[in-house]
């Protein structure tokens, strides 16, 4: 298991100095911190979604903002937790920024301690996040080791349905839809059929069957 310290500060601010105390802050705690001067900048560096760990941005910047960073870093598909550092904020900007997607929203001149909390929530937030999609893309992947014949049996399987059901419902044999079955569950990793219904639920079937 990963501690904080494999985690990544990434510190978005067009001013040297906030960029300094920042990354002062940060690295007394242990945390690793890269810099950026600009919104552009932190795109360019295409940070690998598979990432966790924390941003640290300014809103008002050259060329673009912290908010158009937001969206389009969400856009991309990013698992970083976004914390928005400012002093140009205001209550509107503030819960618009939340309802996208930010941790928080930090108004300068911050107090250093509450900084440090939000940032050790932040990189919690990352990593459960990446935790996540890891684990989604891993059950997208067995999913698509599955024959044609596999999913169908899969999908009427978690819709409730009984092995005969199953049969009438694909015109095979019950001793067939059992094989099917079995094959699933091996190669889907699961131990049983809440099992197989969680998964189902992570890949997002549809509750019943037409």
């Amino acid at each position: 298991m990963r501690s904080e310290s494999d985690f990544e500060v990434f510190i978005v601010d067009d001013d040297l100095s906030v960029q300094r105390a920042l990354k002062r802050l940060v690295r007394s705690h242990g945390l690793r911190a890269r810099i950026f001067s600009s919104a552009v900048e932190f795109l360019s560096a295409d940070i690998s979604p598979d990432v966790a760990g924390c941003v640290l941005l300014d809103v008002e910047m050259p060329e673009m903002s912290g908010i158009e960073l937001q969206a389009e870093f969400r856009r991309r598909g990013g698992n970083l937790a976004i914390v928005f550092i400012t002093g140009h904020g205001n209550i509107p900007m503030s819960v618009q920024a939340v309802k996208d997607g930010a941790l928080d929203f930090i108004e300068k001149p911050f107090d250093p301690a509450a900084l440090v909390k939000v940032v050790h929530n932040a990189i919690a937030c990352s990593r459960r996040l990446v935790d996540e999609n890891y684990e989604l893309r891993q059950v997208q992947k067995n999913y698509e080791s599955l024959t044609h014949r596999e999913q169908e049996v899969f999908r009427l399987v978690v819709c409730g349905m009984l092995n005969k059901e199953v049969a009438s419902k694909l015109g095979i044999a019950e001793k067939t839809v059992k094989v099917h079955r079995s094959r699933v569950m091996a190669k889907m990793k699961a131990d049983s059929l809440a099992d197989l219904v969680r998964l189902a639920d992570k890949l997002k079937f549809p509750s019943s069957i037409n």
